[in-house]
């Protein structure tokens, strides 16, 4: 685990220690990084929204858009904390409609984020909020779906991003992501 882009050391190894691996799980040769420890722990929880949050205090951010369903966690909690909207990306049919929505392809099959229309103002300054960027398809449909409701993605936060499975270089270059944690 390295520290990403969190600007503060030994607050990110403090809150990697909240993490816990899981090898074999969801199946083998996969190590599931378990966040719940750290949802769990009053005081690693508030240090980890507060170094979420600090690259964005001055963005100007005016909606959060998080990604169904640990995405929502931390995507709530900084909506609270950078005093700016929030609006849930869902899987498919958990949302009455009109919806819009983004395909993506993942390892094994195909998936969908859904919005609510109208969900967010046009030109809105939106961040993105995940707990894990593992391949980055996901992320990219969230930005394609911010998009599409007529709102500009200003950047990217996650918790943990496993840089092996390169998925940061499905992001696009001009907004920043911003990982608390790299494994």
């Amino acid at each position: 685990m390295t520290p990403a882009d969190s600007g503060d050391t030994a607050a990110a190894h403090a809150l990697h220690a909240l993490i816990r691996a899981v090898p074999d799980f969801p199946k083998p040769g996969v190590t599931f990084r378990d966040v719940t420890p750290l949802l769990a722990d009053t005081d690693g929880f508030t240090r980890c929204l507060e170094l979420m949050a600090a690259p964005w205090r001055d963005a100007g951010v005016e909606a959060i858009c998080a990604i169904e369903s640990r995405g929502f966690i931390f995507g709530a909690a900084l909506a609270d904390r950078l005093r700016c909207g929030f609006v849930p990306l869902r899987k498919p049919g958990k949302l009455p409609p009109p919806v819009v929505s983004a395909d993506y392809e993942l390892e094994y099959g195909h998936d969908r984020l859904e919005a609510r229309a109208g969900a967010l103002a046009p030109g809105a300054r939106v961040l993105i909020v995940d707990d894990v960027l593992a391949t980055g398809g996901t992320l990219a449909a969230a930005r394609t779906l911010v998009e599409k409701l007529g709102a500009r993605t200003i950047g990217a936060s996650v918790l943990i991003e496993l840089a092996a499975l390169s998925g940061r270089a499905r992001w696009n270059g001009d907004a920043p992501l911003h990982a608390l944690l790299r494994y």
